[in-house]
C-alpha cells in the first residue's frame, strides 16, 4: 500500500488536518500510527477506506488507486475494527460476523461455515457463542468478535482504530497477543492507530511517529526508533526508560522455556504427585484434553481422591502467549504466586513456563547493550 501526497483540508480551517503524507506500507506487515492527540493519525487511516475523503493525493492498494473506486465496494474489501468493537446490538454474534459476506452475496452455507471458522480462529467456541447477542459478552469477547467480523470476508488490508483502548490491561494484553498470533497465520496488511507508544513497540513491524498535520517525524522499525530516535520530539515521545522498553522487543517465544510438572484431567493423582516430587516442585499444572492450562494444584490437593476427575478452570491463572513480550511476562510475574508464568501457543495449548531468572538475564543483557553511546550521540559528537 502506498500513500502519495495525501492531504485533508477542512473548509474554514487555515491549516491542513493532514498535510502531504507520503509513506509505503509493506504487504503483510503491521504499521502503527502513533502521535499526540490531534496530530491526524486517525484521519490519515480513515482516508484509506475513504470514511474521510482526501482533499488531494493518491492512495494505492497494490496498483489500484482507491480514490477512484466506489467507496462502498472499497469498504467491503477492507477490514475495519474500532474501539469497543462496534457490534450491532440487535444482531447475534453470527449475524455480526456474517454481515460483510452477506453483502457480498455469499450463500448461506458458506456464511455459516465462515462464521464458525472465524469464531474458532479467535478462540471462541462456535456452539457457545454464535447465537449470543453482544450484550451477553464481556468487553474482551466483543472485541474478539469485532476482529472476527473484520476478517470474515478475508480482506487483504485491515484498519484498526485503537481497537483495544476500552478494555482492562490484562484483557488488552491477551487481545494483542491473539492478534499477533492471527497475523502469524494470515499475514494481513494492517494499519493500526494507537496513542500508546508501548503498544506500538509491541505490535508494530514498523512505527510511524506523527506530529501535527500528520507530519511523519520518524518511520522505522521499533528497534531503530528506540536506539536511534530521529529528533528531540521522538525522544520526548518515547519518554523515560527507553532501555527497559527494549523488553518489549523480545517475545516470549524467543527465549528458552522451562518445563513444569503437568497432568491432565482424569489422570491418576498419585502419578501427578510423583511427577511433582521428581522435579522438586510443589505444584502441578492441570491441562484439559486439548492441552489447555486449567489451574495449578498443590501436592496437598492431589491427596484428595478423584481430585483430577473434573477440574474447573482458574480464571485468574497467570498466562502469557508466545506472542507476549518479556515486558508482559514481567508484569504478570509480579503478581504471580508461583514465581513462573505459564506460556501458551496456538489455540491456547501449553508450551512451557517462563521463570524470573530468564527475564532478569534479558534485562541484564539490555542494560549492558544500552550502556554504550547511541548512534545519535556519536553523530552529534
Amino acid at each position: 500500500m502506498r500513500l502519495e501526497g495525501v492531504t485533508k483540508r477542512y473548509r474554514g480551517q487555515q491549516e491542513a488536518a493532514v498535510d502531504d503524507v507520503t509513506m509505503e506500507i509493506p504487504a503483510g506487515e503491521i504499521v502503527m500510527l502513533v502521535g499526540p492527540s490531534g496530530c491526524g493519525k486517525t484521519t490519515t487511516m480513515k482516508m484509506i477506506n475513504r470514511l474521510i475523503e482526501p482533499t488531494d493525493g493518491r492512495i494505492l492498494i497494490g496498483d489500484e488507486d482507491v480514490t477512484h473506486k466506489d467507496p462502498d465496494d472499497l469498504r467491503r474489501s477492507i477490514g475495519y475494527v474500532i474501539q469497543g468493537a462496534g457490534l450491532f446490538p440487535h444482531y447475534t454474534v453470527g449475524d455480526n460476523i456474517g454481515l460483510v459476506p452477506k453483502m457480498l452475496k455469499w450463500d448461506a452455507k458458506r456464511i455459516r461455515e465462515r462464521v464458525d471458522e472465524m469464531l474458532d480462529l479467535v478462540s471462541l467456541d462456535p456452539d457457545m457463542y454464535r447465537n449470543r447477542y453482544p450484550r451477553e459478552l464481556s468487553g474482551g469477547q466483543q472485541q474478539r468478535i469485532g476482529v472476527a467480523r473484520a476478517l470474515a470476508a478475508d480482506p487483504p488490508v485491515m484498519l484498526m482504530d485503537e481497537p483495544f483502548g476500552a478494555v482492562d490491561p490484562i484483557t488488552r494484553q491477551r487481545l494483542q497477543d491473539e492478534l499477533l498470533s492471527l497475523q502469524d497465520e494470515l499475514r494481513k496488511t494492517i494499519v493500526f492507530v494507537t496513542h500508546d507508544f508501548d503498544e506500538a513497540v509491541k505490535m508494530g513491524d514498523r512505527i510511524a511517529i506523527l506530529n501535527v498535520g500528520a507530519e511523519i517525524v520518524q518511520y522505522d522499525t521499533p528497534d531503530q526508533i528506540l536506539t536511534n530516535p530521529a529528533s528531540d520530539f521522538v525522544e520526548s515521545f518515547i519518554g523515560h526508560g527507553a532501555a527497559l522498553k527494549q523488553l518489549t522487543l523480545t517475545r516470549v517465544r524467543d527465549v528458552e522455556l522451562h518445563d513444569a510438572a503437568t497432568t491432565h484431567e482424569g489422570d491418576d493423582p498419585a502419578d501427578a504427585a510423583r511427577k511433582v516430587r521428581e522435579i522438586g516442585r510443589e505444584h502441578v499444572l492441570v491441562l484439559d484434553d486439548r492441552d489447555r492450562p486449567q489451574r495449578w494444584l498443590s501436592l496437598r490437593d492431589l491427596e484428595v481422591p478423584g481430585r483430577l476427575d473434573r477440574v474447573a478452570r482458574d480464571r485468574d491463572l497467570d498466562l502469557v502467549s508466545g506472542q507476549s513480550t518479556l515486558n508482559d511476562a514481567l508484569d504478570v510475574m509480579l503478581t504471580s504466586s508461583h514465581g513462573v508464568v505459564v506460556v501458551t501457543g496456538p489455540r491456547n495449548r501449553y508450551e512451557g513456563v517462563v521463570r524470573v531468572e530468564t527475564i532478569m538475564g534479558a534485562m541484564s543483557s539490555i542494560e549492558t547493550t544500552s550502556a554504550g553511546p547511541s548512534a545519535r550521540d556519536t553523530a552529534e559528537e
